[in-house]
């Protein structure tokens, strides 16, 4: 009997670096706080891959990088960590990010998206959509030209060739900078078969706070996925013309010592329990989903309470 097929992600968009400040103590106008400074892998795609890898799926990323010396670093810290990276390259620097930590581990970032941006659908190549379980495709890829169309057309290819496409809000500002009628046009273009967002991301989409507005994502994706801090989160879905959901407890993690990446985890475990599941044909199972969510919640505690290795500089 061969072995089971090992699940296979496929993610399109940012492989960054992240400078990551951490202050020893609160910062102070006008005037130096000690702390660390490092240097690390990072992009939302980047992490959800190398997440999705390390559970031991089958992981690639689609991506853009610059003509600076940190592009084939950035690769190389990326494929140590499992994952087959397809990088087009365009002038300009490669995409990078401050990330200010504070001293309940949140973080609030700074970016120059760079490179990032510029993937264009003539970048593409079918080879490496080849073999897709799942294209997932951060919110970040859809917001901004001409990567919003590569997300597209990576995302036709890979619908034609059977793969579910799934989608992750990834942050409120983006979306809300694109304006809320533009993200949603854009999200009906992408037509994701799973959507994840967390409470503020939904508020910003859906112009409404409150759990009971969830639901109402379901114009958007037949599966969609909730996320709500230490409360959890909430998966619902269509069956046979009525809402389905389950909530589900989030792992206890205790300190945080870095919340960057949580989300792009989550994505990742969520994935690789569902489609290990069965895929699409466990899409409106209550066990698989609520199994999907707890692995999702498991990969998320656990990158919360590790710090990440910084990049090689040598």
């Amino acid at each position: 009997m061969s072995p089971a097929k090992s699940p296979h992600l496929v993610a399109l968009g940012d492989l960054l670096l992240d400078v990551v400040i951490t202050p020893e103590r609160p910062i102070e106008r006008g005037t130096d706080v000690p702390g660390q400074l490092a240097f690390r892998r990072g992009g939302s795609a980047a992490n959800t891959a190398a997440a999705f890898a390390g559970l031991g799926g089958e992981a690639a990323l689609i991506t853009s990088l610059g003509d600076d010396v940190w592009a084939a670093r950035l690769q190389a810290s990326l494929r140590s960590e499992g994952v087959r990276v397809h990088a087009a390259r365009h002038p300009g620097p490669s995409g990078r990010l401050a990330a200010l930590i504070d001293d309940r581990g949140e973080r609030s970032f700074v970016t120059e998206r760079g490179a990032a941006d510029a993937l264009e659908p003539a970048d593409l190549r079918s080879s490496w959509l080849r073999g897709a379980d799942v294209l997932h495709v951060p919110a970040y890829s859809l917001f901004t030209e001409p990567l919003g169309a590569t997300a597209l057309e990576a995302a036709a290819r890979a619908r034609e060739a059977g793969a579910l496409i799934s989608a992750d809000l990834s942050s409120a500002g983006p979306l809300l900078a694109y304006g809320v009628r533009r993200s949603r046009a854009r999200i009906g273009e992408l037509a994701p078969d799973i959507l994840f967002a967390n409470r503020d991301e939904a508020a910003a989409l859906l112009r409404e706070t409150g759990r009971r507005s969830w639901a109402r994502l379901l114009g958007h994706a037949p599966l969609v996925v909730v996320k709500d801090g230490v409360w959890g989160c909430r998966v619902l879905w269509d069956e046979a013309g009525a809402t389905r959901q389950v909530d589900v407890a989030a792992t206890r993690v205790g300190r945080k010592v870095d919340t960057t990446g949580a989300g792009d985890a989550f994505a990742a475990g969520f994935l690789h329990s569902l489609l290990g599941s069965g895929g699409r044909a466990a899409m409106d199972r209550d066990k698989a989903l609520r199994r999907a969510a707890m692995a999702g919640h498991r990969q998320a505690g656990a990158t919360l309470r590790r710090t990440r290795p910084e990049l090689e500089l040598r």
